[in-house]
């Protein structure tokens, strides 16, 4: 007991450490990267939103690469200065949109190929955009003074908190439309969450997944 006490010990001293934040990101980044590749040569395999990918298909068949390259380049930009001020960093739109489409966009428009030459280079790729990505949070974080972090937190989390709400019954009413099962169970979980004091949305969508699984 007292060695897994002691190893758990170190791994929460490591996890805290601003090197252990880098690593994480680059391994995130590099599956992201790699998972784009993937998409590019067989046409599965983003970790993206199917808009956001059509973005980058778009590219790939016209070889206009801006709206993807501006959009998710943008919205990496903008997550990487909240990032620190706000004491979250949003995945979704750091990496997954950014790092996943809004970069290989970009490179593929500059005629950058190599990123994308086999599956060892996009996850090298990968890897050093989350380096620089991790790199340059840790350092804004470190210039923004003290207390300026956690101003922001609160009033991120509130607004896709209130927004989230007014998800569940457009949840029901299109899990409904699909199907029976699914609208009754859409229904059901979302009157259990509420009982329970959590977010109908959750219920809502595990409700419709278990009773269709069941039933269809």
């Amino acid at each position: 007991m007292g060695n897994k006490k002691s190893f758990w010990d170190k791994m929460d001293a490591f996890l805290m450490k601003d090197s252990a934040f880098i690593v994480l990101i680059m391994g995130a980044a590099a599956a992201i990267f790699a998972g784009t590749y993937m998409y590019i040569n067989l046409g599965t395999g983003a970790f993206n939103d199917i808009n956001i990918v059509a973005m980058l298909r778009d590219g790939l068949d016209g070889g206009d690469y801006a709206a993807a390259a501006g959009f998710a380049a943008g919205f990496l930009i903008a997550r990487i200065l909240e990032g620190p001020l706000v004491g979250l960093l949003d995945i979704g739109g750091s990496l997954q949109t950014g790092v996943g489409i809004g970069l290989p966009a970009l490179f593929l428009s500059m005629g950058w190929n190599l990123p994308f030459a086999n599956f060892f280079t996009a996850l090298i790729t990968g890897a050093i955009l989350g380096l620089i990505i991790g790199a340059v949070i840790m350092f804004i974080r470190k210039v923004v003074p003290d207390g300026v972090a956690v101003g922001g937190t609160s009033v991120m989390m509130g607004a896709g908190n209130a927004t989230g709400r007014y998800l569940a019954p457009l949840i029901i009413v299109a899990a409904a439309q699909y199907n029976v099962y699914t609208g009754i169970g859409a229904i059901l979980g979302a009157a259990i969450f509420y009982k329970w004091g959590k977010e109908m949305t959750g219920g809502a969508i595990l409700g419709a997944m278990i009773l269709g699984g069941i039933f269809l």
